[in-house]
């Protein structure tokens, strides 16, 4: 076990050696990249507030890195089919994504890493919804190298509220998100093509300002994970998501079951 051990520790010293190497040579655009894909997606009795359950709608995902910022987003268009089978049918239109991390590391011409963490950010984050949903959020993130697993993004960061369904928190800061991503290939094939296991985990907490509303409460959890098979143009996967207060709304309220599985099935076309 204790041979074990240090060889993790020499892969993570490892690890942290080759990033500081990137940041002291004075070319903080050398590891850029960028990529972009289109995705047709199924949601299948997930747990959105207010019944949206079933639906196929269309995702321009996307996300890279540029010098300091590390970035990733996407816009989900919904009823992409304008199908009067779908929940969101002459409903909602989209729900849109953004979160640029800013590379403490970068901006100061240091190598913050320790032990496992690879790389400190300024992290914030943007959900925006078509009707009434506007949250932002600022905080600290991180990159952690996890033994097997690989990177994982993790970032901890205070919530402002400026619209939320007529919520009692509107124009307030109103509680946390821990959010962690994470990308890993576990199969590979002799054709380039592989497998892996991705989705992320966010968890909203210390909402106190809305805990009087009787249908709202100051915490919820999603968590995704996903089986996708990949080639360098395409990708179909699956994914099960666990839902628990969805988006601060208790389950069997106004706003019906929140909390529960959901299933989503996805095929994707890659620039």
């Amino acid at each position: 076990m204790r041979k074990i051990f240090s060889t993790l520790l020499v892969l993570l010293s490892l690890s942290t050696s080759a990033f500081a190497a990137t940041i002291t040579d004075g070319d903080i655009h050398k590891g850029d990249y960028k990529w972009f894909q289109f995705n047709i997606m199924q949601s299948i009795d997930n747990k959105i507030p207010f019944q949206n359950q079933q639906d196929t709608y269309f995702e321009m995902e996307f996300g890279g890195r540029s010098g300091i910022v590390d970035l990733y987003g996407y816009l989900d268009v919904f009823d992409v089919f304008d199908s009067s089978k779908s929940d969101r049918h002459d409903g909602d239109n989209f729900f849109f994504k953004f979160s640029p991390r800013f590379s403490l590391d970068y901006m100061t011409g240091s190598d913050l890493s320790f032990g496992p963490v690879q790389e400190l950010y300024i992290a914030t984050l943007f959900n925006v919804g078509d009707r009434d949903l506007f949250e932002q959020y600022i905080g600290i993130g991180s990159d952690i190298q996890v033994p097997w697993l690989g990177k994982l993004g993790a970032n901890l960061m205070a919530r402002h509220v400026r619209e939320n369904y007529d919520a009692g928190d509107e124009g307030t800061w109103n509680g946390y998100i821990l959010t962690t991503n994470w990308f890993k290939p576990f199969v590979n094939f002799e054709n380039q093509t592989f497998i892996t296991w991705q989705g992320y985990l966010d968890y909203k907490f210390g909402a106190d300002k809305i805990a009087d509303d009787v249908d709202r409460t100051n915490w919820s959890l999603e968590w995704f994970n996903g089986i996708y098979w990949h080639s360098k143009r395409y990708a179909v996967g699956y994914g099960l998501k666990y839902y628990q207060n969805m988006a601060l709304f208790k389950s069997g309220g106004i706003a019906g079951e929140t909390s529960g599985f959901g299933h989503y099935l996805a095929v994707t076309y890659k620039f």
